[in-house]
């Protein structure tokens, strides 16, 4: 099984990032993508520290809508960034997250969507995929990705959008993957919709330190973690976990090739 959104490099592991990272091998891990903000010493440092514990986990790079505002004034220098810790990181394998969040809008919209546009650029240049953050921008984001055609690859990441979302990306040839979120009990709708997700077209991720799934949830989330979405995921269609990890980790192979 691949947890494949994950914020190891953030500062809540680093007193035990040894750890963590021995007990996701330890629940059957193959592997791990874990998600660095551009233009941070910190987070590359202990991405570094963890890919040395383990070196089969890639890394994603990019500028999060909530930080898109450092690039008000040069969107393109965003990509810059991102291109520069890109070719740094021999295993980094995709441009992300990136998006648009008109939740918080911490980044003024127009500014999100210069950003935005601009690393998608970047990633087919790179003919890199992307791993998109949106949320309430669904008819932003969909046009963003309609306009960069069908060459851009890539995954809604920690879904939790409408079904018409849904079937938007699948339409592009994106992948959809699933976070803790859909362990939680009131999440019906967005159980409806994971079950109707191509299984070839599914991913499992924990976002962690975010969105600890049941029976976490509200404590530190960890890669590890991911099996309890797995088993839910699994239990929606019918199947079984190992049938589910199976199909999953084939398809972050085929979207990531790490």
């Amino acid at each position: 099984m691949i947890d494949s959104h994950c914020h190891l490099a953030d500062d809540v592991y680093a007193a035990d990032l040894d750890q963590v990272v021995e007990r996701a091998r330890a629940a059957g891990l193959e592997r791990v993508l874990v998600i660095l903000e551009a233009g941070n010493p910190q987070e590359e440092k202990q991405a570094g520290a963890a890919h040395a514990l383990w070196p089969d986990l890639r890394v994603a790079v990019g500028v999060h809508p909530h930080h898109a505002k450092q690039f008000e004034k040069d969107a393109l220098a965003a990509a810059v960034t991102v291109r520069e810790q890109v070719g740094r990181l021999a295993y980094a394998r995709a441009i992300g997250e990136i998006g648009l969040d008109y939740h918080y809008d911490f980044s003024p919209r127009e500014v999100q969507q210069a950003v935005f546009r601009a690393q998608v650029d970047l990633a087919l240049e790179l003919q890199l995929p992307v791993v998109i953050h949106t949320r309430e921008a669904e008819a932003d984001t969909i046009e963003a990705l309609k306009a960069a055609g069908h060459r851009l690859r890539g995954v809604l990441h920690c879904f939790t959008g409408t079904r018409e979302l849904a079937s938007a990306a699948l339409d592009l040839g994106f992948y959809i993957s699933l976070a803790g979120i859909v362990t939680f009990p009131k999440a019906l709708e967005l159980r409806d919709i994971a079950r109707d997700i191509p299984l070839d077209r599914l991913l499992v991720e924990t976002d962690s330190p975010f969105l600890a799934p049941v029976p976490h949830r509200g404590g530190r989330n960890e890669p590890a973690r991911v099996v309890h979405t797995a088993e839910t995921l699994a239990a929606l269609r019918g199947i079984s976990v190992a049938e589910l990890a199976r199909a999953t980790t084939a398809n972050f192979h085929a979207l990531f090739r790490p």
